[in-house]
């Protein structure tokens, strides 16, 4: 099956761009906005609205395989490539892209992804963003021209031997950190609330007593409204290196208050993501395997996430070979081709940790619904319900993608 044109639509994501170095700097709120200047490179603002760019892939039978473009909310910092421009990704994708995929075979994506992976624009590899949204296109153009769900493709293609089925769904709450949390109970998300807890002063608290009032709020909600003692979600709290910041980066003192948290979860599990931010990836490593120890060394419960500087394939096995975390969150837009996401949540799981499929809220419907048939194919212990950070709309999204892809595939198993 041919690939006979390429199409680039610029479009929205499901919510913002924002400066992350400024908000940690204290930047304020101006209704919905953040009031003061940027101070990362590329921003405008320090809120600005997300930008997407569809891929569409007309195959010879007429057939349209769709991805999308796409990047993190906080872009430019952690190692991460600027912030995204859908006007100039249109024109990369015409000028550079499509001449390599016209009249390409559709079948094996491996093969074209590796393919744009390699493109090199004025000496630098494809923004990640585009190397995530052709890539995205490429596995949805095989899946049609095979005639099966992007799941199986990624089943058969990497021989996973994983059954596809349903994962638990992680949740975003946004600012919305009460309202939303009632909302994720009553849907029975299997990971939640994330939290935003990205300023000391507002969200951690000087001592870290913010967060932990949070968190105790929090378990007795579940308790209080959940229908049946058989809903157990696992408590996940981003904090974006807040701990860290709180606590002076001493491991010693960071544990210690992980570990009254997690006492304070009881009886659900808790897990901390990017507790700390030590400012580069071997330092990253460094910081949360030490912490990781400590926590062990007091019997805690509580499960370490990470998330900045361990965005690409490489950093990934970096932190995996030196157990540095429990969880690793596979960010998927930061990895560039949904090759290395699927290698990456692969790699994690066959090294006795557990891999988190997550990504940004900063994405869209389309990306969502690839990104979920992967994580399934790969046995993530998570996904993240995304785009935007309304709890509903990435539940139904993703909750129904799963549903629709697991019928579609035992629908199949059933006939053979």
């Amino acid at each position: 099956m041919k690939i006979v044109d390429v199409i680039g639509v610029p479009g929205r994501t499901g919510f913002f761009f924002d400066d992350a170095a400024a908000i940690a700097r204290g930047a304020g709120h101006d209704g919905f906005l953040y009031v003061g200047e940027p101070v990362t490179p590329g921003f405008s603002a320090i809120r600005q609205p997300g930008e997407s760019l569809s891929v569409l892939l007309i195959l010879e039978d007429g057939q349209v395989a769709h991805g999308d473009c796409a990047a993190v909310q906080y872009s430019g910092v952690g190692g991460r490539d600027p912030v995204f421009n859908a006007i100039t990704a249109a024109e990369v994708l015409r000028s550079y892209v499509t001449p390599l995929l016209l009249g390409a075979e559709a079948t094996d994506f491996q093969q074209l992804a590796a393919l744009i992976d390699s493109l090199n624009v004025d000496g630098h590899q494809l923004h990640t963003a585009m190397r995530y949204g052709v890539s995205q296109a490429l596995l949805d153009a095989a899946a049609k021209s095979r005639r099966i769900t992007i799941a199986e493709v990624v089943r058969d293609d990497y021989s996973t031997g994983i059954p596809i089925e349903v994962i638990p769904m992680f949740v975003q709450s946004g600012d919305e950190r009460y309202n939303n949390v009632d909302k994720m109970i009553l849907k029975q998300a299997g990971a939640m609330p994330h939290g935003l807890v990205n300023h000391v002063g507002t969200k951690l608290g000087a001592q870290g007593e913010i967060l932990a009032e949070y968190v105790e709020w929090v378990r007795n909600r579940v308790l209080a409204l959940r229908l049946d003692d058989t809903y157990n979600p696992t408590l996940h709290f981003d904090v974006y290196g807040t701990v860290g910041v709180a606590f002076d980066q001493d491991t010693v003192r960071m544990a210690d208050y992980l570990a009254r948290l997690a006492e304070i979860a009881a009886p659900f599990t808790l897990r901390i993501e990017q507790p700390m931010d030590a400012g580069s990836t071997p330092a990253q490593i460094v910081a949360m395997r030490d912490l990781r120890d400590a926590l062990r060394a007091k019997g805690s419960r509580v499960h370490l996430a990470i998330d900045e500087w361990c965005n690409t394939l490489a950093d990934i096995h970096q932190f995996v070979e030196a157990e540095a975390a429990d969880v690793i969150h596979v960010k998927t837009p930061d990895l560039g081709s949904i090759t290395d996401t699927i290698e990456a949540l692969l790699h994690v799981r066959r090294s006795g940790l557990s891999a988190y499929s997550g990504g940004t809220c900063n994405e869209t419907e389309r990306s969502a619904q690839i990104c979920t048939q992967v994580a399934m194919a790969c046995g993530a212990v998570q996904v993240l319900a995304k785009p935007g950070m309304g709890v509903d709309e990435g539940l139904m999204i993703v909750g129904n993608e799963m549903a629709r892809t697991v019928a579609l595939v035992n629908s199949r198993t059933q006939v053979r």
